[in-house]
């Protein structure tokens, strides 16, 4: 376990990163698969201090294998951690993974992980490269980040309580009500009304278009007709609020309206609601969509996917059309695929190592 302290620059306030690690081989791999109807839990391991943790694997479905990190116990009321899970090979070499971008809020007794971790039969169709004498051997990394000021705060007097900022509520509600505007965006012959200023200093995109001699630095009108209206708008509420927008069912068009004016935060949002959203229907679309909006995080995660779950991918409508369309994006999976595509590609495991 390897530790790393960060002094900010006020001296009351700190930020301590811990990485652990952890391996857990699991003995009558075979067994769990063909019997098991719950899940199995590891043994206990600890973080150098008082919080236990522990690792679960089990079959919510007949077809994936799922994992999960569970914290046990602590002394703290939360911990924000994140963490990557892999599967390892003969050698102890990382063949398959999956990970979170951003920190999780753990209580006691909390769990976070992937109900997909991996496809079964694949793991049955690559015995002797992932269970050598029937031991599966899963590889965990937990990174830790605990804040001290907010702990020791939790002692002091609370003296004279300082309100909470409501900048971005009263931002919020100048766009919401549409007061003051000096500029209007016209997305697909919807009309929203905003302040140039505000677009300015929140996105790159907007703060050229009206600092030069443009059309729309001139007639104050920005015409767009490559968005989708509601899309647009959750990117503007992001806009003024910074608060994460409501994703359901169309993370895919606020990650194009995010892309197209340089949000990058918005866009990290955007791809962890996709990559929570991964499945064998709709993995050669995301990757596609990773692709075409430069999301390298999101298209990581669904190389890893496609990879898992090569051979129900590849029957899919989506993974078909992407074969017809975007043949560049088939050359950078097609080594995870190799083992559904015949003999005349390498072996598996040696193209997933070179992946």
């Amino acid at each position: 376990m390897s530790e790393d302290r960060i002094v900010e620059g006020l001296n009351y306030t700190s930020i301590t990163i811990q990485n652990l690690c952890c391996r857990w081989t699991i003995s009558d791999f075979h067994l769990f698969l063909e019997e098991m109807q719950e899940c199995i839990t590891s043994p206990t391991f600890p973080t150098g201090g008082n919080d236990k943790w522990c690792l679960r694997v089990g079959k919510e479905s007949a077809d994936y294998l799922s994992v999960y990190i569970g914290l046990l116990s602590s002394l703290n009321t939360h911990i924000w951690a994140k963490f990557q899970l892999w599967i390892l090979g003969t050698e102890g070499e990382k063949v398959l993974g999956m990970g979170t971008g951003r920190a999780s809020k753990f209580l006691p007794g909390y769990e976070c992980g992937f109900k997909r971790f991996i496809f079964i039969d694949y793991i049955k169709d690559h015995v002797h490269c992932l269970l050598p004498q029937n031991k599966l051997t899963i590889f965990c990394k937990v990174t830790l980040f605990q804040d001290s000021f907010s702990i020791s705060d939790q002692n002091r007097d609370p003296g004279i309580q300082v309100p909470r900022c409501t900048m971005a509520d009263e931002l919020g509600k100048l766009w919401e009500n549409s007061l003051f505007t000096d500029c209007l965006l016209v997305v697909a012959g919807q009309e929203f009304r905003a302040h140039k200023a505000i677009l300015a200093a929140r996105s790159p995109v907007f703060r050229a278009m009206f600092q030069h001699d443009m059309e729309e630095s001139r007639t104050n009108r920005v015409e767009i007709h490559d968005l989708d209206p509601r899309g647009f708008k959750a990117m503007m509420g992001f806009i003024y609020t910074g608060k994460a927008p409501d994703l359901h069912n169309m993370a895919d068009s606020v990650l194009a309206a995010a892309d197209k004016y340089g949000l990058e935060r918005l866009k990290v949002i955007c791809e962890h609601a996709l990559y929570k959203d991964l499945s064998v229907e709709n993995a050669a679309h995301t990757l596609f969509l990773a692709d075409l909006h430069s999301a390298g995080q999101l298209k990581t995660q669904a190389l890893n996917f496609i990879r898992a779950n090569a051979s129900e991918v590849s029957e899919t409508s989506g993974w078909k059309t992407m074969v017809g369309s975007y043949p560049h994006l088939v050359a950078e999976a097609c080594p995870s695929m190799a083992f559904t595509m015949g003999p005349v590609l390498e072996p598996p495991l040696k193209c997933l190592k070179r992946c």
